[in-house]
């Protein structure tokens, strides 16, 4: 049988004979259905009492480090790759664990991810990079992502490949801040105008949006009434309001009046209809100041709708169109789990 030959860069040192050598990377135990990770790190002198575990976990052999100035070491690459990697709003671990940095949130905000440029940097030899989705909302300190060179010593020519890619599609990754919109709501429809229903939809819309730092400032109940309606908008408009947000009317009953009365308000852009089940019948519109989300009123009876995955988005300066909306349609039909995990789910991840 034809012997294996140690990486480029590396000795190979019978176990036995290995004490008082520095370990060249981390060794790795596994205790089937206990734990897994790292026995020893790398840089540990072993000792006489290390021999017996290193063995037990099948070590015969260790590697030693004999680099040269073209050849550069797991820990010392992730770094590189890392740093290339982070955006604003995007830190990393300070010590790689078994060649592996992981990246967090800096502050709460928007998840951001060049996908395009992600899988590019993947398809370059002996570096990898693995994310969670575009476009989640995240907290300070959430993992956002984890990158490593492949081989325990990456050729230097390769590593700077790898770096000088990212750096070009900079930022692979970013966190935008939530902005802290002037938001005021329109409770729209005559069963909750007249008394005979109590709304509901209030308390559901503070509370989303006051999780990513925002506050309603204003609230107004209406009847399904075209002139009044947008006569409302136009009034919320004159405020400065930042994002106007309408419950109800946005089906097709003759009653449901509340797109036509966004669109007569003055709006420039609109957009009705998403790919999002629930939250197809939902409504975005843009004027050069101001936002407009229409909720449908599958707002009432589903914990995660539409709004959940668009008003993040809208929360971080993005401006969504009619391609977004239709983008959803891969990963936007809610599931209905009996536990909701969302945002840990697949609702409204498109790639």
């Amino acid at each position: 049988m034809k012997k294996q030959l140690p990486p480029p860069g590396f000795k190979t040192v019978p176990v036995r004979d290995a004490c008082g050598m520095t370990l060249a990377h981390d060794m790795t135990e596994i205790i089937p259905t206990t734990a897994k990770g790292p026995a020893f790190k790398r840089g540990h002198r072993v000792q006489a009492e290390d021999i017996c575990r290193l063995m037990r976990m099948g070590k015969n052999n260790l590697y030693v480090l004999n680099l040269d100035e073209t050849q550069v070491h797991e820990d010392e690459a992730v770094f590189e790759l890392a740093a290339a990697l982070a955006g604003p709003g995007v830190e990393f671990s300070a010590t790689p664990s078994e060649g592996k940095l992981e990246l967090y949130a800096a502050y709460p905000g928007l998840f951001r991810v060049n996908v395009d440029a992600l899988t590019q940097f993947n398809m370059l030899d002996d570096v990898m990079c693995a994310s969670i989705h575009t476009h989640v909302a995240v907290k300070k300190g959430d993992s956002l992502a984890a990158t490593r060179a492949i081989p325990l010593v990456i050729d230097r020519e390769k590593l700077d490949q790898a770096t000088a890619f990212a750096k070009s599609a900079y930022p692979i990754f970013c966190v935008s801040v939530f902005n802290p919109l002037k938001i005021r709501l329109a409770i729209i429809g005559n069963e909750v105008y007249d008394g005979l229903v109590q709304d509901r939809f209030q308390a559901i819309v503070e509370e989303k949006t006051a999780r990513l730092g925002a506050q309603v400032l204003e609230v107004t109940i209406l009847p399904d009434d075209r002139e009044r309606i947008s006569a409302q908008i136009r009034d919320y408009m004159d405020k400065e309001t930042d994002l106007i947000i309408t419950t109800g009317g946005m089906s097709v009953d003759p009653d449901d009046v509340t797109r036509e009365s966004i669109e007569a308000a003055g709006f420039d852009e609109v957009h009705y209809s998403a790919a999002v089940l629930p939250g197809a019948m939902f409504l975005l519109g843009y004027s050069d100041r101001t936002t407009i989300m229409g909720l449908p009123a599958c707002g009432l009876y589903h914990r995660t709708t539409i709004f959940d995955l668009i008003l993040p988005r809208v929360m971080a300066g993005e401006r969504p169109g009619k391609r977004e909306l239709a983008s959803l349609c891969h990963g936007g039909l809610c599931r209905n789990c009996p536990t909701c995990r969302f945002p840990h789910c697949s609702f409204g991840k498109s790639i």
